[in-house]
């Protein structure tokens, strides 16, 4: 049986969420062909996510000395242990997120930061750093309003360089990226934009 991971990252309900809606088209697609395998989903906009706050470094800087912790330090480093966990135990991991201002939402970025962890997902060499979370599957379907595959904005395309770029660090090669874009630019055609990547997300599905 295998584990899949869905990692939901938009506050709006999923009506008014055109990521969210083409990430279930993803997995009901997904869920038609492989039925046996487990799909756990973590809202990280409901279930929150920590940050790297002073907390969780002092905590840090506490657990190298052996030093007790304070309460709100240990709830927030069990909180990102959970999640660090829940990441390396899954096979396959599925991301929906929008592009807000050229980036991903912050608590996207803050849960990279929970999986980007010296010694579970990278280790340093002389070499330099090596991945660790080798073998996973992974999926970014992502939605934006403006067109940045291609064109002028073309260059100020950050989230899929961003988000590839990480999964390599921590050794994932096999990533797929489906995105709908330009709905706000072009809000007469937004349906049907978002129809036709609904289409290429259900074929990738097919062989996810």
């Amino acid at each position: 049986m295998t584990n899949v991971l869905y990692v939901k990252v938009n506050p709006q309900v999923d009506e008014a969420s055109f990521s969210t809606r083409l990430a279930q088209a993803f997995l009901d697609e997904y869920q038609t062909v492989n039925p046996s395998d487990t799909v756990t989903t973590v809202d990280l906009y409901k279930e929150g996510v920590p940050l790297i706050d002073s907390d969780v470094l002092s905590a840090w800087g506490k657990a190298g000395a052996n030093q007790e912790l304070t309460e709100d330090e240990t709830v927030k480093v069990e909180r990102m242990g959970a999640l660090l966990e829940q990441f390396l135990q899954a096979d396959k991991v599925i991301f929906s997120a929008p592009m807000w201002n050229l980036s991903f939402p912050p608590l996207m970025k803050a849960y990279i930061d929970n999986i980007l962890i010296a010694g579970k997902t990278f280790k340093y060499t002389e070499s330099g750093p090596v991945g660790l979370a080798t073998g996973k599957k992974v999926a970014l379907l992502e939605a934006r309003g403006g067109v940045y595959s291609e064109g002028p904005a073309a260059e100020l395309e950050f989230t899929q360089k961003y988000f590839r770029t990480v999964m390599g660090f921590i050794g994932i090669q096999d990533v797929e990226l489906v995105v709908a874009e330009g709905m706000a630019y072009a809000p007469a055609e937004a349906d049907q934009i978002l129809a036709n990547a609904v289409e290429k997300a259900k074929s990738v599905a097919k062989t996810f």
